[in-house]
């Protein structure tokens, strides 16, 4: 049995060639934070992320296609049908992705919040005074960023993204962008959980604007449980919030290498992403491929 080339491993994913139209997308347990990747994998967490990317894809199909072709391994080249890469590894269409982050924020919070505390504006654009952390805003803002070969990624504005990639593009993935959101947000609401912002992947796959690499994770996401939405106090976030406070009480600079994460740490963040996943979707993740 031949193996698969790898063409990519980043701080969570793996990508490997299949053929000249077609790749394996395998999410590993790997976490980061702070852009470190740290020692200790969090159990479970790469299943719930391909499970959740899986489970919006058909959930998303009416609002444009994405990438994926299957996570069944039955569907996958031999070489492919690993069992430690059950449940974590997607056959995907090669696309030629946009060199955008196309990030949907429906709340204010993060870097937005920062931007917005020092200037009076998000992504350059004027917003309202005297809005409060964790806020919601009028309607969903498309808040695009570069994609960063090294360090973090530069919030930029939509004019800045039409001079990246054309008119035509930049308005297509807004366009895109900003339905994913409304729908996924409406959907998550019902189940109790606010989607406060989001990052889409975009590419082009025989001339058609689709959704790749993942889709609304814990890892792409801000997901907060609404019976804590406060607006004016940091909520609690369904992801590796856990990882981020207990590494900044030891004092860390955020340079590699990290500090350890203790056992109370891990389990609570799996527990988090699980969490995440059985709320948003109403299913057991026991029942998802690949569990032992």
């Amino acid at each position: 049995m031949s193996e698969l080339k790898l063409l990519h491993s980043g701080k969570v994913r793996e990508m490997y060639v299949v053929d000249d139209q077609h790749l394996l997308m395998v999410a590993t347990d790997r976490i980061s934070a702070f852009d470190v990747v740290f020692n200790e994998p969090i159990p479970d967490k790469g299943r719930v992320l391909t499970a959740m990317t899986v489970w919006w894809s058909e959930y998303l199909a009416s609002v444009a296609s994405t990438h994926l072709v299957s996570a069944d391994p039955a569907d996958f080249p031999e070489a492919a049908r690993r069992p430690e890469w059950e449940g974590r590894a997607l056959l995907v269409r090669r696309a030629e992705m946009l060199p955008l982050e196309c990030i949907v924020r429906g709340y204010i919070t993060g870097s937005a919040w920062k931007e917005y505390q020092e200037s009076g504006t998000m992504h350059g654009s004027t917003l309202p005074a005297g809005l409060l952390e964790a806020q919601q805003l009028p309607e969903p803002v498309f808040t695009p960023s570069t994609k960063a070969t090294e360090g973090h990624d530069i919030n930029i504005s939509y004019d800045e993204a039409v001079t990246i990639v054309g008119a035509e593009l930049a308005d297509a993935a807004r366009s895109v962008s900003i339905e994913a959101y409304r729908q996924a947000s409406q959907h998550a609401a019902q189940h109790g959980v606010i989607i406060a912002d989001t990052k889409f992947e975009l590419g082009i796959v025989d001339g058609e604007m689709v959704i790749a690499d993942e889709l609304l994770t814990p890892d792409s996401s801000r997901f907060w449980p609404a019976e804590n939405w406060n607006p004016g106090a940091t909520p609690v976030s369904l992801d590796k919030q856990p990882v981020r406070d207990a590494t900044e009480a030891t004092g860390w600079d955020k340079s590699p290498p990290p500090p350890p994460l203790s056992p109370e740490t891990v389990t609570a963040t799996r527990d988090r992403y699980v969490t995440a996943y059985e709320r948003i979707t109403g299913e057991s993740f026991t029942e998802w491929i690949g569990q032992s």
